[in-house]
């Protein structure tokens, strides 16, 4: 298994992912093998944030040129990640039908995304 370091390589801040961070979804380049339920597994594990949803976008890299030399660019994945602005604690049924509630902290937000709010 890969550590969520491997999956997730940086954030991607633009105008409109700094717009997104207001309503929770939160962009980030991701590995190109990475799966939905990888990059879900790496942001809960790195960031203690609750995901609810994970879109994913894949772009082959462009041939280019430097003088009279061609060569491609480096093809890259794209990860939109939606986040529980309002984590309710999980509640679960024990044996003998009695509910507990469990006792994970999630947060809001996600301080180390870069210069957002």
């Amino acid at each position: 298994m890969r550590s969520p370091e491997d999956i997730i390589k940086r954030p991607f801040i633009t105008e409109k992912s700094n717009a997104e961070v207001a309503i929770g979804k939160y962009t980030f380049i991701v590995d190109v093998n990475a799966t939905k339920t990888e990059i879900r597994q790496a942001v809960e594990r790195l960031f203690q944030v609750k995901v609810l949803k994970v879109n994913t976008l894949y772009y082959e890299g462009k041939q280019k040129r430097m003088g009279v030399h061609v060569g491609p660019r480096a093809d890259w994945k794209k990860a939109i990640v939606k986040i529980d602005l309002e984590p309710k604690s999980e509640v679960y049924l024990i044996k003998g039908g009695k509910e507990t509630a469990g006792n994970k902290k999630y947060k809001t937000n996600i301080e180390e995304y870069g210069l957002t709010q």
